[in-house]
Protein backbone atom coordinates (compact mmCIF):
# COMPACT_ATOMS: atom_id res chain seq x y z
CA UNK A 1 0.00 0.00 0.00
CA UNK A 2 1.17 3.34 -0.82
CA UNK A 3 2.70 4.99 1.92
CA UNK A 4 0.33 8.00 3.76
CA UNK A 5 1.12 10.33 6.25
CA UNK A 6 0.61 8.39 9.60
CA UNK A 7 -0.84 9.67 12.85
CA UNK A 8 -0.76 7.90 15.69
CA UNK A 9 -3.26 7.84 18.31
CA UNK A 10 -1.20 6.29 22.05
CA UNK A 11 -4.34 4.76 23.97
CA UNK A 12 -4.18 4.68 27.66
CA UNK A 13 -7.68 3.59 28.01
CA UNK A 14 -9.84 6.28 26.52
CA UNK A 15 -13.47 5.44 25.40
CA UNK A 16 -13.21 7.99 22.60
CA UNK A 17 -9.52 6.49 21.57
CA UNK A 18 -11.66 4.75 18.10
CA UNK A 19 -13.31 8.13 18.19
CA UNK A 20 -10.25 10.44 17.70
CA UNK A 21 -8.64 8.30 15.11
CA UNK A 22 -12.26 8.61 13.41
CA UNK A 23 -12.58 12.39 13.55
CA UNK A 24 -8.39 12.23 12.21
CA UNK A 25 -9.00 10.04 9.34
CA UNK A 26 -11.97 12.52 8.35
CA UNK A 27 -9.04 15.00 8.10
CA UNK A 28 -8.20 12.66 4.99
CA UNK A 29 -5.01 11.71 7.19
CA UNK A 30 -4.33 8.22 7.83
CA UNK A 31 -4.64 7.03 11.16
CA UNK A 32 -3.77 4.26 13.55
CA UNK A 33 -4.49 3.07 17.23
CA UNK A 34 -1.06 2.26 18.77
CA UNK A 35 -0.30 0.60 22.40
CA UNK A 36 0.55 3.69 25.34
CA UNK A 37 4.14 2.47 25.39
CA UNK A 38 4.72 1.46 21.82
CA UNK A 39 8.54 2.56 21.61
CA UNK A 40 9.91 5.84 19.88
CA UNK A 41 12.01 3.44 17.74
CA UNK A 42 8.92 2.06 16.21
CA UNK A 43 7.39 5.32 15.81
CA UNK A 44 10.24 6.37 13.66
CA UNK A 45 10.10 2.99 11.85
CA UNK A 46 6.36 3.37 10.97
CA UNK A 47 7.83 7.36 10.27
CA UNK A 48 4.71 8.50 11.82
CA UNK A 49 4.70 12.66 11.65
CA UNK A 50 2.43 13.09 14.61
CA UNK A 51 1.13 11.24 18.09
CA UNK A 52 -1.88 11.84 20.30
CA UNK A 53 -1.75 10.76 23.73
CA UNK A 54 -5.47 9.99 24.46
CA UNK A 55 -7.29 10.24 27.44
CA UNK A 56 -8.13 7.53 29.96
CA UNK A 57 -9.05 6.58 33.30
CA UNK A 58 -5.87 7.09 35.77
CA UNK A 59 -5.00 9.58 37.60
CA UNK A 60 -0.88 10.39 36.23
CA UNK A 61 0.68 10.55 39.98
CA UNK A 62 -0.82 6.99 40.81
CA UNK A 63 1.73 4.28 41.49
CA UNK A 64 0.88 2.27 38.28
CA UNK A 65 -0.13 5.29 35.78
CA UNK A 66 0.50 4.07 32.35
CA UNK A 67 3.07 6.09 30.84
CA UNK A 68 5.12 6.15 27.28
CA UNK A 69 8.58 5.30 26.28
CA UNK A 70 10.48 7.95 28.05
CA UNK A 71 12.14 9.10 25.52
CA UNK A 72 9.12 9.90 23.58
CA UNK A 73 8.54 13.38 24.69
CA UNK A 74 12.06 14.71 23.79
CA UNK A 75 11.70 12.64 20.26
CA UNK A 76 11.23 15.63 18.29
CA UNK A 77 8.17 13.94 17.08
CA UNK A 78 4.87 16.22 17.37
CA UNK A 79 2.73 15.45 20.47
CA UNK A 80 -0.86 16.86 21.26
CA UNK A 81 -1.84 15.48 24.77
CA UNK A 82 -5.89 14.75 25.25
CA UNK A 83 -7.29 15.26 28.85
CA UNK A 84 -5.10 12.16 30.66
CA UNK A 85 -2.62 12.87 27.85
CA UNK A 86 -2.57 16.45 28.41
CA UNK A 87 -1.77 15.65 32.48
CA UNK A 88 1.40 13.33 31.11
CA UNK A 89 3.36 15.56 29.35
CA UNK A 90 2.93 18.36 32.04
CA UNK A 91 4.33 15.73 34.96
CA UNK A 92 6.75 13.94 32.87
CA UNK A 93 8.42 17.46 31.45
CA UNK A 94 8.65 18.87 34.88
CA UNK A 95 5.04 20.31 35.93
CA UNK A 96 3.10 19.40 38.34
CA UNK A 97 -0.60 17.78 38.12
CA UNK A 98 -3.45 17.86 41.44
CA UNK A 99 -6.96 16.72 41.91
CA UNK A 100 -9.09 19.77 40.80
CA UNK A 101 -11.24 21.93 42.95
CA UNK A 102 -14.16 21.54 41.23
CA UNK A 103 -14.41 18.60 38.69
CA UNK A 104 -15.44 18.95 34.91
CA UNK A 105 -17.93 17.37 33.05
CA UNK A 106 -20.10 18.06 30.04
CA UNK A 107 -20.36 21.23 28.02
CA UNK A 108 -17.93 24.29 29.24
CA UNK A 109 -16.90 27.35 27.56
CA UNK A 110 -13.13 27.62 26.75
CA UNK A 111 -11.68 31.06 26.51
CA UNK A 112 -8.53 31.35 23.74
CA UNK A 113 -6.05 32.82 25.19
CA UNK A 114 -3.51 31.72 21.95
CA UNK A 115 -5.05 32.19 18.85
CA UNK A 116 -2.33 30.33 16.59
CA UNK A 117 -1.09 26.98 15.70
CA UNK A 118 -3.68 24.37 17.04
CA UNK A 119 -6.40 26.99 17.51
CA UNK A 120 -5.50 29.08 14.67
CA UNK A 121 -8.56 31.11 13.22
CA UNK A 122 -10.37 30.74 16.43
CA UNK A 123 -12.86 33.46 18.13
CA UNK A 124 -12.54 34.01 21.76
CA UNK A 125 -14.43 30.98 22.73
CA UNK A 126 -16.17 28.10 22.13
CA UNK A 127 -18.13 25.36 24.12
CA UNK A 128 -16.16 22.25 24.41
CA UNK A 129 -16.47 18.95 26.19
CA UNK A 130 -14.87 18.33 29.59
CA UNK A 131 -14.43 14.95 31.72
CA UNK A 132 -11.74 15.37 34.43
CA UNK A 133 -11.35 15.36 37.58
CA UNK A 134 -6.76 16.44 37.51
CA UNK A 135 -5.99 19.87 36.51
CA UNK A 136 -2.51 20.72 35.18
CA UNK A 137 -1.50 22.69 38.52
CA UNK A 138 2.37 23.68 37.35
CA UNK A 139 3.70 24.45 33.34
CA UNK A 140 6.53 22.44 32.75
CA UNK A 141 9.29 24.73 31.52
CA UNK A 142 9.03 26.19 27.99
CA UNK A 143 4.92 25.88 28.42
CA UNK A 144 2.27 28.55 27.95
CA UNK A 145 -1.41 28.52 28.68
CA UNK A 146 -3.55 28.43 25.28
CA UNK A 147 -6.78 28.33 26.73
CA UNK A 148 -8.62 28.24 30.11
CA UNK A 149 -11.99 27.84 31.20
CA UNK A 150 -14.35 29.39 34.58
CA UNK A 151 -13.00 26.57 36.79
CA UNK A 152 -10.00 25.27 34.98
CA UNK A 153 -6.77 27.78 34.72
CA UNK A 154 -4.91 25.34 32.33
CA UNK A 155 -7.06 23.92 29.74
CA UNK A 156 -4.66 24.15 26.60
CA UNK A 157 -1.22 24.32 26.59
CA UNK A 158 1.61 24.37 24.08
CA UNK A 159 5.53 24.56 23.52
CA UNK A 160 6.05 25.81 19.94
CA UNK A 161 9.39 25.07 20.02
CA UNK A 162 9.27 21.38 20.74
CA UNK A 163 5.66 21.17 18.97
CA UNK A 164 4.26 19.73 21.85
CA UNK A 165 0.75 20.25 23.00
CA UNK A 166 -2.32 19.44 25.08
CA UNK A 167 -6.04 19.82 25.46
CA UNK A 168 -7.60 19.60 28.73
CA UNK A 169 -11.06 19.02 26.38
CA UNK A 170 -12.41 16.26 24.45
CA UNK A 171 -11.97 17.63 20.64
CA UNK A 172 -13.08 14.45 18.90
CA UNK A 173 -16.50 14.69 20.50
CA UNK A 174 -19.13 16.28 18.98
CA UNK A 175 -20.50 18.39 21.50
CA UNK A 176 -16.78 20.44 20.95
CA UNK A 177 -17.69 23.21 18.99
CA UNK A 178 -14.95 23.46 16.30
CA UNK A 179 -13.15 20.45 17.36
CA UNK A 180 -12.49 18.67 14.11
CA UNK A 181 -10.79 22.18 13.31
CA UNK A 182 -8.64 21.41 16.28
CA UNK A 183 -7.30 18.35 14.90
CA UNK A 184 -6.64 19.90 11.77
CA UNK A 185 -4.94 22.95 12.57
CA UNK A 186 -2.50 20.03 14.91
CA UNK A 187 -2.10 17.48 11.76
CA UNK A 188 -2.07 20.04 8.70
CA UNK A 189 0.08 23.45 10.55
CA UNK A 190 1.55 21.39 13.09
CA UNK A 191 2.45 17.97 12.02
CA UNK A 192 2.53 18.88 7.78
CA UNK A 193 0.37 16.07 7.19
CA UNK A 194 -1.18 15.96 3.59
CA UNK A 195 -4.89 14.89 3.34
CA UNK A 196 -4.12 11.67 0.72
CA UNK A 197 -6.02 9.24 2.21
CA UNK A 198 -9.05 9.06 0.19
CA UNK A 199 -11.74 6.23 -0.89
CA UNK A 200 -10.54 7.42 -4.47
CA UNK A 201 -6.96 6.20 -3.46
CA UNK A 202 -7.67 3.53 -1.29
CA UNK A 203 -9.57 1.97 -3.97
CA UNK A 204 -6.82 2.35 -5.84
CA UNK A 205 -4.13 0.61 -3.71
CA UNK A 206 -6.30 -1.84 -2.62
CA UNK A 207 -6.91 -3.19 -6.23
CA UNK A 208 -3.13 -3.70 -6.32
CA UNK A 209 -2.97 -5.06 -3.54
CA UNK A 210 -5.52 -7.99 -4.20
CA UNK A 211 -4.39 -8.57 -7.49
CA UNK A 212 -0.63 -9.10 -6.12
CA UNK A 213 -1.45 -11.14 -3.07
CA UNK A 214 -4.24 -13.30 -5.48
CA UNK A 215 -2.25 -13.80 -8.31
CA UNK A 216 -3.68 -15.88 -10.55
CA UNK A 217 -4.88 -18.19 -7.57
CA UNK A 218 -8.71 -18.73 -6.65
CA UNK A 219 -10.72 -16.67 -3.56
CA UNK A 220 -13.86 -17.33 -2.07
CA UNK A 221 -15.94 -14.90 -0.45
CA UNK A 222 -17.93 -15.33 3.07
CA UNK A 223 -20.53 -13.51 1.73
CA UNK A 224 -24.16 -12.15 4.16
CA UNK A 225 -25.49 -9.84 1.71
CA UNK A 226 -24.38 -6.80 4.62
CA UNK A 227 -22.61 -3.53 3.58
CA UNK A 228 -19.23 -4.94 4.48
CA UNK A 229 -19.33 -8.28 2.71
CA UNK A 230 -21.13 -6.66 -0.34
CA UNK A 231 -18.60 -3.72 -0.37
CA UNK A 232 -15.79 -6.92 -0.86
CA UNK A 233 -17.10 -8.68 -2.88
CA UNK A 234 -17.40 -5.65 -5.61
CA UNK A 235 -13.97 -4.75 -4.69
CA UNK A 236 -12.65 -7.82 -5.23
CA UNK A 237 -14.68 -9.24 -8.19
CA UNK A 238 -13.08 -5.61 -9.47
CA UNK A 239 -9.72 -6.64 -9.20
CA UNK A 240 -9.68 -10.05 -9.89
CA UNK A 241 -12.82 -10.68 -11.86
CA UNK A 242 -13.78 -14.68 -12.13
CA UNK A 243 -11.29 -15.98 -10.21
CA UNK A 244 -13.71 -15.02 -7.15
CA UNK A 245 -16.15 -17.37 -5.74
CA UNK A 246 -19.20 -15.61 -3.38
CA UNK A 247 -20.70 -18.26 -0.96
CA UNK A 248 -23.22 -17.32 1.17
CA UNK A 249 -23.55 -19.87 4.08
CA UNK A 250 -27.26 -20.10 5.31
CA UNK A 251 -27.18 -20.92 9.54
CA UNK A 252 -30.55 -19.99 9.81
CA UNK A 253 -30.30 -17.21 11.99
CA UNK A 254 -31.22 -14.62 9.55
CA UNK A 255 -34.20 -12.38 9.35
CA UNK A 256 -38.02 -13.65 7.58
CA UNK A 257 -36.96 -14.53 3.45
CA UNK A 258 -33.51 -12.65 3.55
CA UNK A 259 -31.82 -15.67 2.47
CA UNK A 260 -33.95 -15.69 -0.77
CA UNK A 261 -33.38 -11.83 -1.08
CA UNK A 262 -30.00 -12.47 -0.93
CA UNK A 263 -29.94 -14.86 -3.47
CA UNK A 264 -31.86 -12.65 -6.23
CA UNK A 265 -29.63 -9.57 -5.62
CA UNK A 266 -26.12 -11.83 -6.40
CA UNK A 267 -27.33 -13.78 -9.30
CA UNK A 268 -29.32 -11.33 -11.13
CA UNK A 269 -28.07 -7.86 -9.82
CA UNK A 270 -24.02 -8.53 -9.22
CA UNK A 271 -24.02 -11.38 -11.73
CA UNK A 272 -21.06 -12.95 -9.26
CA UNK A 273 -20.33 -16.78 -9.15
CA UNK A 274 -22.56 -17.07 -6.15
CA UNK A 275 -23.32 -20.01 -4.47
CA UNK A 276 -25.94 -20.80 -1.50
CA UNK A 277 -25.11 -23.35 1.11
CA UNK A 278 -28.46 -24.15 3.37
CA UNK A 279 -26.83 -25.39 6.80
CA UNK A 280 -28.89 -24.43 9.28
CA UNK A 281 -29.51 -28.12 10.95
CA UNK A 282 -26.04 -28.05 11.05
CA UNK A 283 -25.54 -24.67 13.21
CA UNK A 284 -29.05 -25.54 15.39
CA UNK A 285 -27.02 -28.55 16.33
CA UNK A 286 -24.17 -26.95 17.21
CA UNK A 287 -25.90 -24.36 19.60
CA UNK A 288 -28.23 -26.99 21.19
CA UNK A 289 -27.99 -25.98 24.83
CA UNK A 290 -25.97 -23.24 24.72
CA UNK A 291 -26.36 -19.95 26.15
CA UNK A 292 -23.23 -18.08 27.02
CA UNK A 293 -22.81 -15.38 24.13
CA UNK A 294 -18.71 -15.43 23.89
CA UNK A 295 -19.45 -19.58 23.57
CA UNK A 296 -22.06 -19.13 21.01
CA UNK A 297 -19.90 -16.41 18.58
CA UNK A 298 -17.16 -19.17 19.00
CA UNK A 299 -19.29 -21.86 18.12
CA UNK A 300 -20.52 -20.07 15.04
CA UNK A 301 -17.46 -18.70 13.97
CA UNK A 302 -15.86 -22.32 14.06
CA UNK A 303 -18.94 -24.19 12.02
CA UNK A 304 -18.75 -21.07 9.27
CA UNK A 305 -14.96 -21.95 8.53
CA UNK A 306 -15.52 -25.64 8.62
CA UNK A 307 -18.22 -25.15 6.28
CA UNK A 308 -16.28 -23.04 3.96
CA UNK A 309 -13.62 -25.65 4.18
CA UNK A 310 -15.60 -28.42 3.08
CA UNK A 311 -17.70 -26.75 0.48
CA UNK A 312 -14.43 -25.04 -0.96
CA UNK A 313 -13.15 -28.75 -1.44
CA UNK A 314 -15.80 -29.74 -3.97
CA UNK A 315 -14.44 -26.40 -6.13
CA UNK A 316 -10.98 -27.53 -6.42
CA UNK A 317 -8.04 -25.90 -5.14
CA UNK A 318 -8.92 -22.18 -3.47
CA UNK A 319 -5.73 -21.08 -1.04
CA UNK A 320 -7.60 -17.52 -0.11
CA UNK A 321 -10.56 -16.90 2.46
CA UNK A 322 -11.72 -12.74 2.05
CA UNK A 323 -14.18 -10.94 4.70
CA UNK A 324 -15.49 -8.18 5.54
CA UNK A 325 -13.82 -7.70 9.27
CA UNK A 326 -13.63 -3.81 9.95
CA UNK A 327 -11.46 -1.77 12.59
CA UNK A 328 -14.02 -1.83 15.23
CA UNK A 329 -14.52 -5.89 14.82
CA UNK A 330 -10.46 -5.72 15.42
CA UNK A 331 -10.70 -3.65 18.33
CA UNK A 332 -13.51 -4.94 20.38
CA UNK A 333 -12.01 -8.50 19.68
CA UNK A 334 -8.94 -7.47 20.95
CA UNK A 335 -7.06 -10.30 19.55
CA UNK A 336 -3.33 -10.55 20.08
CA UNK A 337 -1.66 -9.65 16.74
CA UNK A 338 -4.80 -8.20 14.89
CA UNK A 339 -4.60 -4.88 17.55
CA UNK A 340 -2.01 -3.42 19.35
CA UNK A 341 -3.93 -1.58 21.92
CA UNK A 342 -4.96 -1.29 25.11
CA UNK A 343 -8.43 -2.43 24.98
CA UNK A 344 -9.92 -5.42 26.53
CA UNK A 345 -12.19 -7.88 24.83
CA UNK A 346 -15.51 -6.21 24.66
CA UNK A 347 -17.00 -9.35 22.61
CA UNK A 348 -15.65 -11.72 19.90
CA UNK A 349 -16.93 -10.75 16.77
CA UNK A 350 -17.27 -14.40 15.12
CA UNK A 351 -15.05 -13.45 11.92
CA UNK A 352 -11.78 -12.18 14.21
CA UNK A 353 -11.89 -13.93 17.55
CA UNK A 354 -14.04 -16.85 16.76
CA UNK A 355 -11.77 -18.36 13.41
CA UNK A 356 -10.24 -21.29 14.70
CA UNK A 357 -6.57 -21.96 14.93
CA UNK A 358 -6.41 -24.38 12.57
CA UNK A 359 -8.31 -22.26 9.80
CA UNK A 360 -7.22 -23.80 6.18
CA UNK A 361 -7.58 -20.69 3.94
CA UNK A 362 -5.18 -17.47 3.66
CA UNK A 363 -7.66 -14.46 5.13
CA UNK A 364 -7.88 -11.59 2.66
CA UNK A 365 -9.43 -8.60 4.54
CA UNK A 366 -9.65 -5.86 2.82
CA UNK A 367 -11.57 -3.69 5.15
CA UNK A 368 -10.09 -4.23 8.61
CA UNK A 369 -8.59 -0.56 8.77
CA UNK A 370 -12.02 0.95 7.86
CA UNK A 371 -14.86 2.15 10.03
CA UNK A 372 -17.97 1.46 9.14
CA UNK A 373 -18.93 5.09 7.25
CA UNK A 374 -15.37 4.55 5.60
CA UNK A 375 -16.61 1.40 3.84
CA UNK A 376 -20.48 2.90 2.89
CA UNK A 377 -18.38 5.61 1.22
CA UNK A 378 -15.89 2.49 -0.09
CA UNK A 379 -19.48 1.09 -1.34
CA UNK A 380 -20.74 3.68 -3.27
CA UNK A 381 -17.15 4.23 -5.08
CA UNK A 382 -18.11 1.10 -6.51
CA UNK A 383 -21.29 1.75 -7.53
CA UNK A 384 -22.97 -1.03 -4.85
CA UNK A 385 -26.69 -0.65 -4.53
CA UNK A 386 -27.82 1.88 -2.12
CA UNK A 387 -30.03 -0.02 -0.97
CA UNK A 388 -27.33 -2.57 0.38
CA UNK A 389 -25.01 0.62 1.20
CA UNK A 390 -27.73 2.20 3.82
CA UNK A 391 -28.52 -0.83 5.15
CA UNK A 392 -28.66 -1.20 9.10
CA UNK A 393 -25.97 -3.32 10.39
CA UNK A 394 -26.87 -7.35 10.98
CA UNK A 395 -23.77 -9.04 13.11
CA UNK A 396 -22.63 -12.20 11.00
CA UNK A 397 -23.74 -14.64 13.54
CA UNK A 398 -27.74 -13.47 13.02
CA UNK A 399 -30.51 -13.26 15.12
CA UNK A 400 -28.29 -16.16 16.68
CA UNK A 401 -27.20 -12.73 19.47
CA UNK A 402 -30.38 -11.44 19.63
CA UNK A 403 -31.91 -14.45 21.23
CA UNK A 404 -31.15 -14.46 24.95
CA UNK A 405 -30.55 -17.82 25.94
CA UNK A 406 -30.94 -21.50 23.51
CA UNK A 407 -31.36 -20.95 20.03
CA UNK A 408 -33.51 -23.31 18.57
CA UNK A 409 -35.71 -22.95 15.50
CA UNK A 410 -38.79 -22.33 16.83
CA UNK A 411 -37.65 -19.63 19.02
CA UNK A 412 -35.60 -18.04 15.65
CA UNK A 413 -39.41 -18.20 13.92
CA UNK A 414 -41.02 -16.15 16.57
CA UNK A 415 -37.93 -13.03 16.26
CA UNK A 416 -38.04 -13.85 12.38
CA UNK A 417 -41.63 -12.23 13.23
CA UNK A 418 -41.46 -9.84 15.20
CA UNK A 419 -38.10 -8.58 13.88
CA UNK A 420 -40.32 -7.88 10.43
CA UNK A 421 -42.61 -6.17 12.35
CA UNK A 422 -40.31 -3.70 13.69
CA UNK A 423 -38.61 -2.73 10.42
CA UNK A 424 -40.87 -2.44 8.28
CA UNK A 425 -42.28 0.28 10.58
CA UNK A 426 -39.55 1.85 11.15
CA UNK A 427 -38.76 2.49 7.38
CA UNK A 428 -42.95 3.20 7.26
CA UNK A 429 -41.74 5.99 9.73
CA UNK A 430 -38.94 6.99 7.35
CA UNK A 431 -36.73 6.78 9.79
CA UNK A 432 -34.71 3.52 8.98
CA UNK A 433 -31.69 5.80 7.23
CA UNK A 434 -31.40 8.15 10.53
CA UNK A 435 -31.02 5.26 12.91
CA UNK A 436 -27.94 2.89 12.86
CA UNK A 437 -30.09 0.20 14.38
CA UNK A 438 -32.98 -0.92 15.20
CA UNK A 439 -34.05 -4.44 16.20
CA UNK A 440 -35.90 -6.92 18.15
CA UNK A 441 -34.19 -9.12 21.15
CA UNK A 442 -36.39 -12.06 22.30
CA UNK A 443 -35.59 -12.81 26.20
CA UNK A 444 -35.39 -15.90 27.96
CA UNK A 445 -38.03 -14.90 30.03
CA UNK A 446 -41.70 -15.40 30.48
CA UNK A 447 -44.76 -12.88 32.08
CA UNK A 448 -47.50 -13.23 33.10
CA UNK A 449 -50.77 -11.50 30.91
CA UNK A 450 -54.01 -11.37 30.13
CA UNK A 451 -55.59 -12.34 26.67
CA UNK A 452 -59.50 -13.14 26.16
CA UNK A 453 -60.27 -12.79 29.96
CA UNK A 454 -57.49 -15.71 29.94
CA UNK A 455 -54.14 -16.04 31.93
CA UNK A 456 -51.21 -15.95 29.35
CA UNK A 457 -47.46 -17.15 30.39
CA UNK A 458 -45.65 -15.72 27.23
CA UNK A 459 -42.28 -14.38 25.65
CA UNK A 460 -41.15 -10.90 26.53
CA UNK A 461 -39.08 -9.29 23.27
CA UNK A 462 -37.32 -5.99 23.84
CA UNK A 463 -37.14 -3.30 21.15
CA UNK A 464 -33.47 -1.46 20.49
CA UNK A 465 -33.25 1.44 18.40
CA UNK A 466 -29.61 3.83 18.61
CA UNK A 467 -28.43 6.84 16.94
CA UNK A 468 -24.32 6.76 15.95
CA UNK A 469 -21.83 7.21 13.34
CA UNK A 470 -19.39 4.40 13.69
CA UNK A 471 -20.56 2.01 16.57
CA UNK A 472 -18.19 2.73 18.92
CA UNK A 473 -20.43 5.47 20.53
CA UNK A 474 -24.43 5.14 20.33
CA UNK A 475 -27.33 6.90 22.26
CA UNK A 476 -30.43 4.89 22.73
CA UNK A 477 -33.56 6.42 19.42
CA UNK A 478 -36.15 8.53 21.61
CA UNK A 479 -38.28 7.29 18.92
CA UNK A 480 -42.28 8.82 18.92
CA UNK A 481 -44.62 7.12 21.55
CA UNK A 482 -46.88 6.16 18.68
CA UNK A 483 -44.28 4.09 16.94
CA UNK A 484 -43.73 2.47 19.82
CA UNK A 485 -47.52 1.75 20.22
CA UNK A 486 -47.73 0.29 16.60
CA UNK A 487 -44.54 -1.80 17.68
CA UNK A 488 -46.02 -3.00 20.80
CA UNK A 489 -49.77 -4.06 19.58
CA UNK A 490 -48.98 -5.23 16.45
CA UNK A 491 -46.48 -7.63 18.15
CA UNK A 492 -48.74 -8.94 20.63
CA UNK A 493 -51.79 -9.51 18.16
CA UNK A 494 -49.46 -10.69 15.50
CA UNK A 495 -46.85 -13.01 17.07
CA UNK A 496 -49.10 -15.26 19.48
CA UNK A 497 -46.24 -16.36 21.50
CA UNK A 498 -45.48 -12.76 22.60
CA UNK A 499 -47.55 -10.66 25.38
CA UNK A 500 -44.45 -8.22 26.39
CA UNK A 501 -42.84 -5.85 24.66
CA UNK A 502 -40.41 -3.12 26.40
CA UNK A 503 -38.14 -0.96 25.03
CA UNK A 504 -34.18 -0.61 25.79
CA UNK A 505 -33.03 2.82 26.77
CA UNK A 506 -29.14 1.88 27.36
CA UNK A 507 -26.55 4.29 25.40
CA UNK A 508 -23.43 2.67 24.46
CA UNK A 509 -21.32 2.76 27.11
CA UNK A 510 -21.80 1.64 29.75
CA UNK A 511 -23.90 -1.07 27.23
CA UNK A 512 -23.23 -2.66 23.84
CA UNK A 513 -25.37 -1.71 20.89
CA UNK A 514 -25.86 -5.86 20.50
CA UNK A 515 -27.38 -7.87 23.76
CA UNK A 516 -24.58 -10.14 23.32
Amino acid sequence: MKKHDLIAVLDFGAQYAMLIARRVRECNVYCEILPHNVSVAELKKRKVKGIILSGGPSSVYEKNAPKTDQQLLKSGIPILGICYGTQLIARELGGSVKPGKKKEYGRTELFIDDKSNIFAGFTDHIICWMSHGDSVARLPKGFKVLAHTANTKVAAIGDVEKKVYGVQFHPEVVHTERGTEILKNFVYVVCGCKPTWTTENFVEEQLKEIKATIGKDRILLALSGGVDSSTVAALISRAVGKQLTCMFIDQGFMRKNEAKKINEIFTKRFKLHFIHIDSSERFFAKLKGITDPEEKRHRIGNEFIRVFEEEAKKLGKIPFLAQGTLYPDVIESAVPGLTATTAVRIKTHHNVGGLPKDIKFKLVEPLKKLFKDEVRALGRELEVPEDIISRQPFPGPGLAIRIIGEVTPERVKILQHVDDIVVSEVKKAGLYKELWQSFAVLLPIRTVGVMGDKRTYLNTVAIRAVSSKDAMTADWAKLPYELLDIFSSRIINEVPEVNRVVYDISSKPPATIEWE
